[in-house]
């Protein structure tokens, strides 16, 4: 017999009792075992793999997603939902055989390929409205009709003069951007591998002990609630790797925390959705991010997640300056203390964390696969756990397994479903052309670009989950942004006059009428309107021409990075915010005043990504990138000051301007002395506040937001 309990996103999953439960658990038992035997002896070839993958987590999507909400007391739905997946798991397995017979054929579909295919992407369309919503569903459907007959019809650059349906089929199916492509390859070994690790991580009690360290730091300091939310959620990030469960996991112990410390509820929520959020920007697993980025640039995982450490640290930090800033302005005082200190945390589960969590990062720095690393760091968590209170048994490792099969349904099918929707984008030129529309509007000003990109990211968060916004918005964008980046560097190179002969060349063929801008120094400004001003035609081949690969690749994986941060801003932007609405079910508080605060809360999702485009945050060298770390630390505080009208203590209208003013100063790139006199002013105007403020009355009732 089965029942229904809401999950983490709202949705209602199905959950078994007896002898059900248990052959559930085995079967995601074995799924776990299945593909950790297969990263270390690929027996099965790249798209066998992938397909057994979707085939597996395909049946646990119809277990334990039902068809409907309603009903499902008694057989009928069950049974029905079983024969689904089934026929999806079966499918997809006879599709992965059938590849060579379909190649002797001609690539030729026999009546069971057809049969097979149909069962495959009509359960894929259904399974992701089941775990996702309806939003992907219908963009996979209007991907698939577009190329298969629609888009004929459609005038101008997205015309498309269509595909048979066999290789719209085939093409769905067996393309390296297809259910069983790339990204599905990705879902199958690098995510699944790190959710185990950090099921295990969970099951050992690491997650206490992130939570009892963080108060043990932060606890007894001023809005110390607030800042243990921070700092937990970004510790559990480095587990997880998602908001939703963030804010779940750590939520129901720090938001009370801060209702109790006189937080207004909305706060609070506000709070631990902003924080939560950042646990996908965090560090070694990032939600299935990092792995994706890594697919589409080809840049080593462990190169991307080192370079993200400093960013996610300053989006923490800007966090929790606001959380301060609230606390002071409201006149909070720290809360009792409760007898937690550092030593006792590290001494009651610290091993559980830090074992593990060193040795992965050891292991990608030596040169391990990410998948290799994963593994080992299973291992690492269950030797660790014996140092501690927990140590894991033979249940506690087999609940570890069955813990990560089930947080990997929803990623699983996800990720494979997707790909139907970017090898529809692949195929058809949409890529190129969204591109090329990109540059056009925003007439080769990054600024510009970054602000579309964020609207589209917000229009598209409306509807898909992070890692499917992301995966989405950097086919189409990505090219462009990286291309308007690399930009930067070839105007420094033509403004500084060392700009190779073989380029000036092309640019006098292609631009004929600037030979007069060519032939004297020009001013970096002169520079930038040329550039920008070049037709795609004759930009590109000059700045393959100029631009470093060292370069174009830190371009690359600026404009990637900057997509995959906007993209979070579904989690604490209204009108969805899942994060957010999580958030405020824990706080008792309004879904939509919680969002909003958690929207205020999160503007370092906004002004960071202006980093990674006009300074070497991400691309240079580890001074370099400290020095703009330190910057953005005093002019996040300052900016943070003056939305809040607050410091230490209160601001009047002057200083926040000044404040403000001060904050941008400090961020402003490519000029240093800039920055510094920013920096120098924030220092002045916190003095100022501190020495000449006045201190607001003690709060005693929760605090208004």
């Amino acid at each position: 017999m089965s029942k229904n309990e809401e999950d983490e996103d709202g949705g209602r999953l199905r959950s078994f009792d007896g002898i059900a439960d248990n052959a559930l658990s085995f079967i995601c038992f074995a799924i776990a075992v299945a593909h950790i035997y297969v990263a270390f002896d690929p027996v099965l070839s790249e798209l066998q793999r992938n397909a057994f993958h979707f085939a597996g987590f395909a049946m646990l999507a119809a277990l334990l997603y039902p068809m409907w909400r309603g009903g499902t007391g008694n057989a009928a739905p069950l049974a029905i939902d079983f024969a689904l997946g089934f026929a999806v798991a079966v499918s997809a397995v006879w599709l992965a055989q059938a590849e060579n017979a379909i190649y002797d054929r001609g690539v030729k579909f026999a009546t069971t390929d057809w049969i097979a295919a149909s069962i495959c992407i009509i359960g894929a369309i259904e399974l992701t409205r089941r775990v996702a919503g309806i939003v992907i569903p219908i963009l996979i459907i209007l991907s698939l009709t577009y190329v298969a007959y629609w888009g004929r019809f459609v005038g101008g650059v997205f015309s498309f003069p269509g595909l048979s349906p066999e290789t719209v089929a085939f093409r769905s199916i067996y393309g390296d951007d297809a259910m069983f492509g790339t990204i599905a390859r990705i879902s199958s070994t690098y995510v699944f591998l790190f959710i185990i690790f950090g099921a295990f991580l969970l099951r050992s009690g690491a997650g206490e002990f992130v939570i009892n360290m963080a108060r043990a730091v932060a606890g007894k300091l001023v809005g110390g609630p607030g800042i243990v939310a921070v700092i937990a959620s970004g510790l559990t990030g480095t587990i997880s790797g998602s908001a939703v469960a963030n804010t779940a996991s750590t939520g129901v112990i720090t938001i009370p925390l801060m209702k109790r410390a006189g937080f207004a509820p909305k706060f609070a929520g506000g709070v631990e959705a902003a924080a939560s959020t950042g646990g996908q920007l965090m560090p070694p697993i990032m939600g299935a991010g990092a792995f994706v980025m890594a697919s589409f640039t080809q840049i080593p995982y462990e190169t991307i997640v080192a370079v993200a450490a400093l960013p996610a640290l300053l989006y923490f930090l800007s966090v929790a300056f606001f959380v301060r800033i609230e606390a002071r302005r409201n006149n909070l005082q720290p809360i009792p203390d409760e007898g937690q200190t550092l030593g006792s945390a590290f001494k009651q589960g610290g091993a559980s964390f830090i074992i593990p969590i060193c040795t992965l990062i050891g292991l990608l720095v030596v040169g391990y696969t990410p998948t290799y690393a994963a593994v080992f760091g299973i291992l690492a968590v269950i030797a660790s756990s014996w140092l501690t209170k927990n140590p894991m048994g033979p249940k506690a490792v087999f609940e570890a397994f069955v813990m990560g099969s089930k947080g990997m349904v929803l990623t699983a099918v996800l990720l494979c479903s997707v790909g139907l929707v970017v090898n529809v984008i692949a195929t058809a030129g949409i890529g190129n052309t969204f591109s090329l529309m990109i540059t056009s509007w925003a007439g080769g000003n990054i600024l510009i670009a970054l602000i579309l990109i964020a609207l589209a990211s917000l229009v598209l968060g409306m509807g898909l989950p992070v890692t499917a916004a992301y995966i989405v918005l950097a086919t189409l964008s990505a090219p462009a942004l990286s291309g308007m980046i690399s930009d930067q560097f070839v105007i420094t190179q033509l403004a500084a006059g060392t700009l190779p002969e073989a380029a000036k060349a092309v640019l006098m063929f292609g631009v004929p009428e600037q030979i007069e801008l060519l032939s004297r120094e020009l001013t970096r400004d002169e520079a930038s309107g040329l550039i920008r001003s070049l037709p795609l035609e004759i930009a590109a081949p000059v700045r393959d021409l100029v631009v470093p690969p060292a370069v174009a690749t830190s371009a690359l994986l600026s404009a990637h990075m900057i997509i995959f941060w906007l993209s979070q801003d579904s989690n604490v932007t209204p009108p969805v915010a899942l994060a957010a609405f999580t958030a405020a079910a824990i706080a008792k508080a309004p879904a939509m005043a919680t969002g909003v605060a958690s929207w205020k809360l999160a503007k370092g999702l906004y002004i960071i990504p202006v980093l990674f485009a006009y300074t070497p945050f991400l691309s240079g060298d580890w001074p370099a990138m400290i020095q703009v770390f330190c910057f953005g630390v005093v002019g996040v505080y300052a900016l943070a000051g003056a939305l809040q009208g607050c410091m230490e203590k209160p601001l009047g209208i002057v200083m926040r301007a000044l404040s403000l003013l001060a904050g941008i100063a400090t961020l402003w790139p490519e000029m240093v002395f800039v920055n510094i006199a920013g920096a120098i002013a924030a220092f002045g105007i916190l003095a100022i506040n501190i020495r000449f403020g006045r201190t607001p009355p003690v709060t005693t009732a929760p605090a208004t937001a």
